[in-house]
């Protein structure tokens, strides 16, 4: 005997109301999930694959050349002490920006130094730290040569130490993530004042070096190998020791390289500026400050570390996240390191660098900053980042 559904949709209404309730639920259910599916796979190509065009976050409202001012919409970046550079109309322009002069609740005026190339005026711009972008700035002598890699010829740029009996002592620079090498110019005066020569090194994918066949960042874990070709540069030209110092990226770059290079007789320190000491922590913390939800940064995460995922992420080979937390391999490490990391970072927290230097308090000396941003130790405060890198370098000499 055929049955009816209990309630009012004895007739079989409610039956048909489910069956349809139960097919659009699981539409929806379907649709959230390639919605997912497809956030994640955004997340994780965006973090591996190299940018040329940062976002220009900044406004410029008003520039008096005359007086050598600008006026800038207040931003955290924009109401900063210290010296910058200022890229605008799209890039296309590049400004140094001086002291700040006045500052509102909605606005700020700074000393507008000198504008380097490009019309500048009213219009979306953004602050960088690079703050000099030709190593003629400098007022130094400077050598433009070529690093041979696996991949090719990596160009750099060499400044011998002013002393011959000095010159033994290399730092080579290693620049971050959507950077180039002009990101470690402003730290040559300092590192050249204490008698050493500099080597401002390109690695794959920078826009400067080979690219390699996936065109993908490594994270660390495949830039190292140009590192490690630099290091061997430095000592076939009479380097004795070397330095490695890394801003950002460039610190897990530096990191690898201290953990897997086969070269690394003639390394006797590392120093690390707002660096990726720990990767999973650090996409966590983006995650977060984008307020995306954790499953979409743990799917991310899956995908960059998954041997299926290249159709997806682009890239050539998984990248083993948690070998790159430098926390849990803190016993691996054995150089002298010198870390500088501001509290409010904003894109890599400095929480992995202070938990380094707890677990490492025999090798590591962490010098903090509250207020400077990422990367901007230098251009906040450029006599206290100065001298904790002197009497860091003077202990070692």
């Amino acid at each position: 005997m055929a049955t009816t559904s209990s309630g009012s949709g004895g007739d079989g209404t409610l039956g048909k109301a489910v069956g349809v309730g139960a097919a659009i639920a699981g539409g929806l259910a379907l649709v959230a999930a390639a919605t997912a599916a497809y956030a994640m796979a955004r997340v994780a190509r965006t973090v591996i694959t190299p940018v040329r065009r940062r976002p220009q976050r900044e406004f410029v409202r008003g520039v008096d050349e005359a007086h050598g001012t600008i006026t800038l919409e207040r931003t955290p970046d924009a109401a900063m002490p210290g010296r910058f550079g200022l890229w605008f109309g799209s890039e296309s322009g590049y400004a140094k920006l001086g002291g700040l002069i006045e500052t509102s609740d909605g606005s700020v005026v700074r000393e507008l130094e000198r504008i380097h190339f490009g019309e500048l005026g009213p219009g979306r711009s953004r602050i960088s730290g690079y703050y000099y972008l030709e190593p003629e700035e400098l007022g130094l002598p400077v050598q433009s040569v070529e690093i041979e890699t696996d991949l090719g010829q990596a160009p750099a740029w060499v400044f011998p130490a002013d002393e011959p009996a000095s010159g033994d002592r290399w730092v080579i620079q290693v620049h971050g993530w959507g950077a180039t090498r002009q990101e470690g110019l402003r730290a040559v005066p300092t590192f050249h004042g204490a008698g050493y020569t500099c080597l401002l090194a390109s690695y794959r994918n920078d826009g400067d070096a080979p690219e390699s066949a996936d065109r993908r960042y490594g994270l660390g874990g495949t830039e190292w190998r140009d590192i490690d070709a630099a290091i061997r540069y430095a000592a076939d030209h009479g380097a004795r020791s070397i330095v490695l110092m890394g801003w950002s990226m460039g610190g897990a770059v530096v990191l690898q390289t201290v953990t897997r290079s086969q070269n690394l007789d003639l390394v006797s320190g590392v120093v690390l500026e707002s660096p990726v000491v720990d990767w999973i922590d650090t996409l966590e913390f983006q995650a977060n400050m984008l307020r995306l939800p954790d499953a979409i940064a743990q799917g991310a995460m899956r995908l960059i570390a998954s041997n299926w995922s290249g159709p997806i992420t682009g890239q050539g080979a998984p990248i083993d996240l948690r070998s790159m937390d430098f926390v849990a391999r803190a016993a691996d490490l054995s150089l002298p390191m010198l870390i500088l990391h501001s509290q409010d970072d904003g894109f890599v927290p400095d929480t992995a660098s202070r938990a380094l230097a707890a677990a490492r308090s025999d090798i590591v000396t962490f010098v903090p900053f509250t207020v400077a941003l990422h990367t901007k130790l230098w251009n906040y405060d450029e006599a206290k980042w100065t001298a904790a890198v002197r009497e860091w370098l003077d202990e070692r000499a």
